[in-house]
């Protein structure tokens, strides 16, 4: 892996800790899993890293929070919030990002904003709920249908963080084509 490689990992593992900055909001329906700005880092990661670079940023990310380091919204850390109601989403978040870069990679050019929005909307909200809504089922003790409802309060917001990805990776894609 070449140096480059490595620094970008690192930059976006900072910047999905960085983006845990943002104050959260907990939603009460949502089986205690908070809202955040660290999913949108997850889209960014895969939109412009690609699959292998964009997976293991986020890889890296969680191994800092799962040795104890406080980068999760709202000053979260320890192995401990792999097993709460967040976990499933957590464990999901390197396997977004890396369905999200690899569909980018697959893309010959810029994929139009429609293309692009599709390929976050698939990796950032689909995988990422397909590992998260099931771990909350499970964790909160509540059904599947249960979870899914909950689930629904984040889509507004996955919808806006997505739209915001694309717009930004567009942009940086331009502006940086051999990224």
């Amino acid at each position: 892996m070449a140096t480059k490689d490595i620094v970008l990992i690192a930059l976006f593992a900072a910047l999905v800790a960085a983006l845990g900055v943002v104050p959260n909001i907990t939603l009460p329906m949502a089986g205690g899993v908070p809202i955040t700005a660290q999913s949108m880092g997850v889209m960014l990661a895969g939109a412009l890293l690609g699959a292998k670079r964009g997976g293991l940023a986020i890889v890296l990310f969680l191994v800092l929070v799962a040795v104890g380091l406080p980068l999760l919204s709202g000053g979260r850390g320890g192995a401990g919030v792999f097993f709460g109601a967040s976990g499933g989403f957590l464990f999901g978040f390197p396997v977004g990002a890396f369905v999200i870069g690899y569909l980018f990679d697959r893309h010959i050019g810029q994929p139009s904003f429609l293309q692009g929005l599709i390929y976050v909307l698939i990796g950032g909200i689909g995988v990422v709920y397909v590992f998260g809504v099931p771990w909350l089922a499970t964790v909160a003790e509540i059904t599947l249908w249960q979870a899914l409802v909950g689930s629904v309060a984040f889509l507004p917001g996955d919808l806006i963080k997505a739209v915001l990805t694309i717009l930004i990776a567009r942009e940086v894609r331009k502006a940086m084509p051999n990224l």
